[in-house]
């Protein structure tokens, strides 16, 4: 398995696996692709913990539409990671002394 953080407000968008762009008509079902219950709060910022599977090289995310507003709630219109992690790089980050690690469901992080 692979991993990223993924700062809470942003969404997986396009997906590629070895071969190019994922296709779901080619591999006949979606990436396998989900966000943990583990996530780092640096400087005010939720970054959820996702997992993936070791065919994806590549994942394209991009700010999440709000609710209220058609539009993303930031600038950044999209941002490709090429470099996603291993289980020991997540170990290494959720010890980094600077980061604070919740484990918790969702709506008790938020508050």
């Amino acid at each position: 398995m692979k991993y990223f953080f993924l700062s809470d407000g942003w969404k997986v968008g396009r997906v590629w696996a070895f071969d190019g762009l994922w296709q779901v008509s080619a591999w006949r079902r979606h990436p396998e692709i989900e966000r943990l219950n583990l996530c780092l709060v640096e400087d005010n910022q939720i970054m959820w913990l996702y997992q993936v599977e070791e065919a994806i090289v590549t994942v394209e995310v991009q700010p999440a539409l709000s609710a209220a507003r058609e539009t993303p709630p930031q600038n950044i219109g999209q941002v490709v990671l090429k470099r996603l992690i291993s289980a020991e790089q997540v170990i290494e980050r959720l010890g980094n002394a600077s980061a604070k690690c919740q484990l918790q469901d969702m709506h008790s992080v938020v508050k």
